[in-house]
Protein backbone atom coordinates (compact mmCIF):
# COMPACT_ATOMS: atom_id res chain seq x y z
CA UNK A 1 0.00 0.00 0.00
CA UNK A 2 1.67 3.38 -0.81
CA UNK A 3 2.03 6.04 1.66
CA UNK A 4 0.27 9.26 1.49
CA UNK A 5 1.30 12.87 1.29
CA UNK A 6 -1.59 15.66 2.01
CA UNK A 7 -1.67 18.67 0.53
CA UNK A 8 -4.59 21.42 0.36
CA UNK A 9 -6.93 21.62 -2.84
CA UNK A 10 -7.60 18.99 -4.90
CA UNK A 11 -5.44 16.78 -8.32
CA UNK A 12 -3.69 19.59 -10.28
CA UNK A 13 -2.78 21.94 -7.97
CA UNK A 14 0.48 23.47 -7.42
CA UNK A 15 0.91 21.43 -4.60
CA UNK A 16 0.48 18.47 -6.35
CA UNK A 17 3.30 19.43 -9.15
CA UNK A 18 5.15 20.11 -5.93
CA UNK A 19 4.43 16.30 -4.41
CA UNK A 20 5.03 14.82 -7.98
CA UNK A 21 8.53 16.64 -7.64
CA UNK A 22 9.40 15.80 -4.57
CA UNK A 23 7.49 12.61 -3.39
CA UNK A 24 7.21 11.10 -6.73
CA UNK A 25 5.93 7.60 -4.64
CA UNK A 26 3.71 8.60 -2.57
CA UNK A 27 -0.17 8.57 -3.33
CA UNK A 28 -1.70 12.56 -3.25
CA UNK A 29 -4.59 12.62 -0.40
CA UNK A 30 -6.19 16.25 -1.81
CA UNK A 31 -7.89 18.40 0.81
CA UNK A 32 -10.29 20.79 1.55
CA UNK A 33 -8.04 23.24 3.44
CA UNK A 34 -4.56 23.54 4.85
CA UNK A 35 -6.26 22.69 8.55
CA UNK A 36 -7.82 19.21 6.64
CA UNK A 37 -3.99 18.39 5.51
CA UNK A 38 -2.63 18.97 8.85
CA UNK A 39 -5.14 16.78 10.38
CA UNK A 40 -5.17 14.59 8.12
CA UNK A 41 -1.05 13.91 9.17
CA UNK A 42 -2.11 13.88 13.01
CA UNK A 43 -4.66 11.08 12.34
CA UNK A 44 -2.59 8.91 10.69
CA UNK A 45 -4.27 9.10 7.38
CA UNK A 46 -1.42 10.74 4.94
CA UNK A 47 2.72 10.06 6.36
CA UNK A 48 3.49 13.84 5.37
CA UNK A 49 1.61 16.84 3.99
CA UNK A 50 3.05 19.63 1.33
CA UNK A 51 2.14 23.23 2.49
CA UNK A 52 3.10 26.27 0.88
CA UNK A 53 4.29 28.88 2.87
CA UNK A 54 5.64 31.35 0.58
CA UNK A 55 6.00 32.92 -2.75
CA UNK A 56 8.46 35.24 -4.92
CA UNK A 57 5.38 37.21 -6.37
CA UNK A 58 2.51 36.86 -3.92
CA UNK A 59 4.79 37.05 -0.48
CA UNK A 60 4.05 34.48 2.24
CA UNK A 61 1.11 32.37 2.86
CA UNK A 62 -0.31 34.18 5.84
CA UNK A 63 -2.53 30.74 7.03
CA UNK A 64 0.94 28.52 6.78
CA UNK A 65 2.73 30.77 9.36
CA UNK A 66 0.13 31.27 11.58
CA UNK A 67 -0.53 27.44 11.87
CA UNK A 68 2.31 26.02 11.69
CA UNK A 69 3.76 26.79 15.40
CA UNK A 70 0.59 24.52 16.69
CA UNK A 71 0.15 22.82 14.20
CA UNK A 72 1.86 19.62 16.01
CA UNK A 73 4.22 18.69 12.54
CA UNK A 74 7.56 18.70 12.07
CA UNK A 75 8.77 20.34 8.82
CA UNK A 76 11.19 17.70 7.53
CA UNK A 77 12.10 18.73 4.12
CA UNK A 78 11.31 21.89 1.31
CA UNK A 79 10.66 22.08 -2.44
CA UNK A 80 10.39 25.14 -5.20
CA UNK A 81 7.86 24.67 -7.94
CA UNK A 82 8.36 27.07 -11.06
CA UNK A 83 4.83 28.23 -10.60
CA UNK A 84 3.57 28.40 -14.71
CA UNK A 85 0.16 29.75 -15.16
CA UNK A 86 -1.50 29.07 -17.92
CA UNK A 87 -5.21 29.85 -19.63
CA UNK A 88 -6.61 26.36 -20.22
CA UNK A 89 -10.67 26.25 -21.75
CA UNK A 90 -12.71 23.46 -22.84
CA UNK A 91 -11.66 21.61 -26.22
CA UNK A 92 -12.45 23.88 -29.07
CA UNK A 93 -12.15 27.18 -27.13
CA UNK A 94 -10.12 30.05 -28.57
CA UNK A 95 -8.40 32.89 -26.79
CA UNK A 96 -10.96 35.37 -28.48
CA UNK A 97 -13.47 33.31 -26.70
CA UNK A 98 -12.45 33.94 -23.40
CA UNK A 99 -14.60 36.52 -21.02
CA UNK A 100 -13.67 35.09 -17.40
CA UNK A 101 -10.97 33.58 -15.94
CA UNK A 102 -11.31 31.70 -12.93
CA UNK A 103 -8.86 30.43 -10.09
CA UNK A 104 -7.28 31.20 -6.48
CA UNK A 105 -7.65 34.89 -5.33
CA UNK A 106 -3.10 34.48 -5.00
CA UNK A 107 -2.79 33.44 -8.78
CA UNK A 108 -4.73 36.31 -10.19
CA UNK A 109 -2.99 39.16 -9.33
CA UNK A 110 0.30 37.20 -10.78
CA UNK A 111 -1.32 37.04 -13.84
CA UNK A 112 -3.50 40.48 -14.34
CA UNK A 113 -1.14 42.10 -17.17
CA UNK A 114 -2.05 39.61 -19.55
CA UNK A 115 -6.10 39.77 -18.45
CA UNK A 116 -5.84 43.00 -18.77
CA UNK A 117 -4.65 43.03 -22.35
CA UNK A 118 -7.01 40.01 -23.39
CA UNK A 119 -9.90 42.14 -21.71
CA UNK A 120 -10.63 38.73 -19.54
CA UNK A 121 -12.29 39.04 -16.29
CA UNK A 122 -11.11 37.49 -13.47
CA UNK A 123 -13.17 35.19 -10.70
CA UNK A 124 -12.32 34.01 -7.83
CA UNK A 125 -12.47 30.27 -6.89
CA UNK A 126 -11.34 28.36 -3.70
CA UNK A 127 -8.29 27.14 -5.80
CA UNK A 128 -6.88 27.24 -9.08
CA UNK A 129 -7.56 22.92 -9.70
CA UNK A 130 -10.79 23.12 -8.44
CA UNK A 131 -11.72 26.23 -11.09
CA UNK A 132 -10.06 23.71 -13.99
CA UNK A 133 -12.79 21.09 -12.89
CA UNK A 134 -15.39 23.27 -12.81
CA UNK A 135 -14.59 24.99 -15.94
CA UNK A 136 -14.59 21.75 -17.56
CA UNK A 137 -17.63 20.78 -16.49
CA UNK A 138 -19.36 23.76 -16.99
CA UNK A 139 -18.35 23.42 -20.90
CA UNK A 140 -18.69 27.07 -21.49
CA UNK A 141 -16.22 28.42 -24.52
CA UNK A 142 -16.33 31.58 -22.67
CA UNK A 143 -14.83 30.36 -19.26
CA UNK A 144 -11.29 29.33 -18.62
CA UNK A 145 -9.14 28.64 -15.59
CA UNK A 146 -5.90 29.74 -14.47
CA UNK A 147 -4.28 26.81 -13.46
CA UNK A 148 -1.44 24.58 -13.91
CA UNK A 149 -0.67 22.28 -17.10
CA UNK A 150 -1.22 19.66 -14.88
CA UNK A 151 -5.01 20.31 -14.26
CA UNK A 152 -5.42 20.99 -17.94
CA UNK A 153 -4.07 17.18 -18.53
CA UNK A 154 -6.40 15.82 -15.49
CA UNK A 155 -9.49 17.43 -16.44
CA UNK A 156 -9.34 17.47 -20.63
CA UNK A 157 -8.94 21.25 -20.85
CA UNK A 158 -6.69 22.74 -23.46
CA UNK A 159 -3.76 25.19 -23.13
CA UNK A 160 -4.74 28.32 -24.33
CA UNK A 161 -2.02 30.47 -23.69
CA UNK A 162 0.68 28.87 -21.65
CA UNK A 163 3.25 30.82 -19.19
CA UNK A 164 1.02 34.29 -18.54
CA UNK A 165 2.81 34.63 -15.32
CA UNK A 166 3.95 38.63 -15.28
CA UNK A 167 7.07 37.66 -13.13
CA UNK A 168 9.30 35.45 -15.11
CA UNK A 169 10.49 34.21 -11.97
CA UNK A 170 7.27 33.41 -10.28
CA UNK A 171 8.24 30.53 -7.81
CA UNK A 172 6.39 29.13 -5.02
CA UNK A 173 8.45 27.51 -1.64
CA UNK A 174 6.76 24.23 -0.09
CA UNK A 175 7.47 22.72 3.90
CA UNK A 176 6.72 18.91 3.63
CA UNK A 177 5.94 18.03 7.40
CA UNK A 178 5.88 14.70 9.61
CA UNK A 179 4.47 13.63 12.59
CA UNK A 180 8.27 12.63 13.61
CA UNK A 181 11.13 14.86 13.72
CA UNK A 182 14.83 14.02 11.55
CA UNK A 183 17.68 15.36 13.07
CA UNK A 184 19.53 13.21 11.41
CA UNK A 185 20.32 13.65 7.68
CA UNK A 186 22.98 15.93 6.29
CA UNK A 187 22.09 17.73 2.55
CA UNK A 188 24.57 18.16 -0.11
CA UNK A 189 24.09 21.27 -0.23
CA UNK A 190 23.23 22.21 3.56
CA UNK A 191 21.11 22.77 6.18
CA UNK A 192 18.10 24.78 7.32
CA UNK A 193 16.94 25.13 10.49
CA UNK A 194 13.19 26.51 11.40
CA UNK A 195 12.18 28.33 14.15
CA UNK A 196 9.95 30.54 16.28
CA UNK A 197 10.49 32.88 18.92
CA UNK A 198 9.33 35.65 20.89
CA UNK A 199 11.10 38.63 22.35
CA UNK A 200 11.49 39.46 26.26
CA UNK A 201 9.76 42.71 27.37
CA UNK A 202 13.18 44.12 27.29
CA UNK A 203 14.83 47.51 25.44
CA UNK A 204 16.40 46.23 22.10
CA UNK A 205 15.53 42.77 22.97
CA UNK A 206 15.17 41.94 18.99
CA UNK A 207 18.47 43.71 18.32
CA UNK A 208 20.13 41.35 21.07
CA UNK A 209 18.51 38.26 20.45
CA UNK A 210 19.91 38.41 16.48
CA UNK A 211 23.07 39.54 17.42
CA UNK A 212 24.50 36.06 18.47
CA UNK A 213 23.95 35.15 14.70
CA UNK A 214 26.16 37.87 13.35
CA UNK A 215 29.15 37.07 16.22
CA UNK A 216 29.08 33.41 15.05
CA UNK A 217 28.38 33.79 11.70
CA UNK A 218 25.15 32.29 11.10
CA UNK A 219 23.57 33.06 7.94
CA UNK A 220 20.01 34.29 8.67
CA UNK A 221 17.72 33.64 5.37
CA UNK A 222 14.27 34.61 6.39
CA UNK A 223 12.75 36.46 9.68
CA UNK A 224 9.34 37.28 9.48
CA UNK A 225 7.33 38.85 12.09
CA UNK A 226 3.27 38.60 12.77
CA UNK A 227 1.20 39.37 15.93
CA UNK A 228 0.19 36.74 18.49
CA UNK A 229 -3.85 36.24 19.64
CA UNK A 230 -4.57 39.49 17.57
CA UNK A 231 -2.49 41.60 19.85
CA UNK A 232 -0.66 44.81 18.66
CA UNK A 233 1.83 43.92 21.70
CA UNK A 234 2.52 40.27 21.26
CA UNK A 235 4.61 39.46 17.93
CA UNK A 236 5.96 36.06 17.42
CA UNK A 237 8.90 35.51 14.91
CA UNK A 238 9.32 32.84 11.93
CA UNK A 239 13.45 32.57 10.85
CA UNK A 240 15.16 30.29 9.08
CA UNK A 241 18.88 29.94 9.38
CA UNK A 242 21.54 28.23 7.51
CA UNK A 243 23.17 25.44 9.65
CA UNK A 244 22.12 22.36 12.00
CA UNK A 245 21.67 22.82 15.79
CA UNK A 246 24.64 20.22 16.14
CA UNK A 247 26.61 22.95 14.07
CA UNK A 248 28.99 25.31 17.17
CA UNK A 249 28.12 28.31 15.08
CA UNK A 250 24.46 27.41 15.23
CA UNK A 251 24.44 25.89 19.17
CA UNK A 252 26.09 29.15 20.51
CA UNK A 253 23.90 31.39 18.01
CA UNK A 254 20.51 29.93 19.40
CA UNK A 255 22.19 29.56 22.91
CA UNK A 256 22.51 33.51 22.65
CA UNK A 257 18.46 34.07 21.21
CA UNK A 258 17.42 31.77 24.11
CA UNK A 259 18.63 34.65 26.37
CA UNK A 260 16.45 37.22 25.28
CA UNK A 261 13.48 35.34 24.16
CA UNK A 262 10.67 33.58 25.31
CA UNK A 263 8.86 30.58 23.89
CA UNK A 264 11.62 29.27 21.23
CA UNK A 265 10.80 26.21 19.54
CA UNK A 266 12.47 24.85 16.91
CA UNK A 267 9.92 23.45 14.23
CA UNK A 268 12.05 21.76 11.80
CA UNK A 269 15.71 21.17 10.42
CA UNK A 270 16.01 19.65 6.73
CA UNK A 271 17.90 19.59 3.85
CA UNK A 272 18.37 22.97 1.74
CA UNK A 273 16.96 22.41 -1.71
CA UNK A 274 19.45 22.41 -4.78
CA UNK A 275 17.48 25.17 -5.89
CA UNK A 276 17.80 27.76 -3.36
Amino acid sequence: MRQKIAIQGELGSYSHEACRDKRPDMEVLPCRGFEDAIQAVLDGEAELAMLPVENTTYGRVADIHRLLPHSGLKIIDEAFVRVHINLLGVPGAKLDDIREAHSHLVLLPQCATFLKNNNIRGRVSPDNARAAREVAERGDPTHAALASELAGEIYGLDVLARHIEDQSNNTTRFLIMSREADTSRRGDNGMITSFVFQVRNIPAALYKAMGGFATNGVNMTKLESYMVNGSFTATQFYADIDGHPEDENVRLALDELAYFTTDVEILGVYPADHRR
